[in-house]
């Protein structure tokens, strides 16, 4: 894991240095520059396979290929067996980021198909004078470039590119736009105009004349294949899951697990704990301050640390907390967001312990948990029988009997594209009553269900769940639940590792019908099935709660002066952007 960044065009020493700074807190263990002609790379070291002999930048045995890398490669031993006996000679002891250069070597840019891990890529090849950026498939790390006069400027986050003279800190007002919607910066957009995202899946390749060509070199398929056997379906679910866990433990330092008492982590600890060998932490976040509904979660979380005897941890929070730490959480960000941040206090307690924790993350995204999917197939069926539902409906429409009026509510609003649009805290039409004028004419019409409706025109189902899966993972995944979790964690230099988007489990779920996910309410159905025997009864069909902190209370109290203060209309007159007396 690291933070990595660089440059095309004329070398600049001290712009670079300052990029690499800008990462350090991505990398204490370290860092790597290396110059060449027309090329400039860099990176911050944060040391957890190979720790002696694991240094980058990489290069090849002629030096034709360098690379910088951020991430893991957990199939790096098998790889790297491989490559060895086609001839290719390393300079590590087991370093995984030395595959990446002798990989492409032998095979080109089909390399990317054969990494199964987590990783944002920069590899210069001298002899095509070309810069390759490539992001993994799921979106887990991240990867930012800006083109400028002279080039292309690229890094692990914006402040790594903003730290380069050429590159401007214009304000991206449509990426704002679609914030206001989705919580966050929807890909390849970025909250400066002059930035984009490389986009989870994708590979760049730009020429010494700075050139820019972009290519998806995988996306998710949702194709449901003919289910008939169930159990058989679940024994896979389990089967992938734990290779994906045997996998993500590999780590020559000491690894851990965070632990909410839900499903989904809580599967994950079961898992680690049978396939380990010495002890495991696990971390825990609770709540001081009367919030009584959290109580349970901590209570699960104990449960399962003690059923497994794990040496558990606790981050308790305060309603103090928040206001104490607000600028370094933002300073976590180069971007707007909201939401979750409890990852920042958690990783805090991490970071004193170990230096990587695996997650449950992306559970509910693969195999349905959200408002969104538990809607799915009730509201395709109400719209199906024209307002009637038939009695083979019945199991399906259970958690929504006597609440036909919501359901008709949500229909009404319009297509797909509109109805999910009204599951979000603002919708167009909401969100320009509260504009400037200036504002409003900068957007120029742009509406965020026209980007979602684009996103749903490329999905090949028409299965009502899997479809709602399809556009949770293209936005609301990669650029909410992952990005906050990489800023949050990496502000205290930790890796986090997700088994559950291992890209083969995330694959194979993805031809599961969404009834086998959803079945008769019941969410996450298949991975419930698949991991029962590892969990009590009270965890596996308990709702998902997760790391939520009580924001709204605080707003209301100890955050009070802090968001009066951000929300005056002095400072909104400042910024010319919201309308002041729509805003109070």
């Amino acid at each position: 894991m690291c933070g990595i960044c660089g440059f095309t065009g004329p070398a600049d020493t001290p712009a670079l240095n300052r990029m690499i700074e800008s990462l350090r807190h991505r990398g204490p263990n370290g860092s790597g520059v290396w110059e060449g002609e027309s090329i400039s790379l860099g990176m911050t070291r944060l040391a957890i396979i190979d720790i002696k002999s694991g240094q980058q930048p990489v290069f090849n045995e002629e030096k034709t290929l360098c690379a910088v890398f951020n991430g893991e490669i957990y199939n790096h031993i098998e790889l790297r067996r491989d490559l060895e006996k086609k001839g290719h000679k390393f300079y590590s002891d087991h370093a995984d980021s030395e595959v990446i250069v002798h990989l492409y070597e032998e095979y080109g840019l089909d390399f990317l198909e054969k990494l199964n891990g987590m990783f944002a890529i920069a590899l210069w090849d001298s002899r095509q004078k070309e810069l390759i950026l490539a992001r993994d498939r799921i979106g887990i790390k991240p990867l930012y470039f800006s083109k400028t006069p002279s080039g292309v400027v690229f890094g692990s986050e914006p402040k790594a590119i903003l730290s380069h003279p050429s590159v401007s800190r214009e304000p991206n007002l449509i990426a704002l736009h679609h914030y206001f919607t989705f919580k966050n910066t929807p890909s390849p957009l970025s909250a400066f105009k002059s930035i984009e995202q490389v986009r989870p899946g994708e590979f760049i390749r730009i020429s010494s004349a700075g050139e820019v060509a972009r290519r998806k070199w995988w996306q998710l398929d949702f194709r449901e294949k003919e289910i008939t056997d169930e159990e058989e379906a679940v024994w896979e679910v389990r089967r992938l899951l734990e290779d994906s866990v045997r996998l993500q433990m590999r780590s020559d330092v000491p690894i851990g697990a965070y632990l909410s008492g839900g499903v989904d982590s809580s599967s994950v600890v079961a898992l680690m704990s049978r396939l380990g060998t010495k002890k495991l932490n696990t971390f825990t976040l609770v709540y001081d301050g009367g919030f009584p509904q959290k109580d349970e979660d901590r209570a699960m979380a104990m449960a399962v640390a003690k059923k497994y005897g794990t040496e558990h941890h606790e981050c308790l929070i305060t309603h103090q907390d928040l206001p104490e730490h607000i600028d370094s959480i933002v300073n976590a960000f180069d971007e707007p967001f909201s939401g979750v941040v409890s990852t920042y206090f958690i990783t805090g307690l991490i970071s004193k312990h170990v230096k990587v924790a695996l997650s449950g993350d992306g559970a509910d995204e693969i195999f349905g948990s959200y408002l969104s999917h538990r809607l799915a197939i009730p509201l395709s069926l109400y719209e199906a029988g024209g307002g009637e539902f038939s009695p083979d409906d019945t199991p399906w429409m259970a958690p929504y009997e006597g609440r036909q009026d919501e359901l008709a509510r949500i229909l009404a609003r319009g297509d797909e594209a509109e109805r999910r649009m009204g599951l979000y805290i603002q919708d167009d039409d909401a969100k320009y009553a509260l504009y400037s004028d200036d504002m409003s004419d900068a957007l120029q019409g742009t509406r965020s269900s026209d980007l979602l409706r684009n996103i749903l025109a490329e999905c090949a189902t028409q299965d009502p769940l899997n479809r709602a899966l399809f556009l949770d993972f293209e936005t609301l995944l990669p650029d909410q639940v992952l990005s906050f979790v990489d800023r949050l964690s990496m502000a205290h230099s930790v890796e986090v590792r997700p088994p559950f988007l291992d890209h083969r489990l995330v694959e194979y779920a993805a031809t599961l019908p969404g009834r086998m996910k959803i079945k008769h309410g019941r969410v996450k159905h298949m991975l419930k099935e698949a991991v029962k025997d590892l969990l009590p009864d009270d965890i596996i069909d308990r709702p998902k709660e997760g790391f939520i902190m009580p924001i709204n209370e605080w707003i209301l109290s100890s955050l009070r002066a802090y968001v009066e203060d951000t929300l005056s209309r002095q400072r909104l007159d400042r910024h010319k952007l919201l309308h002041a007396p729509s805003v109070a």
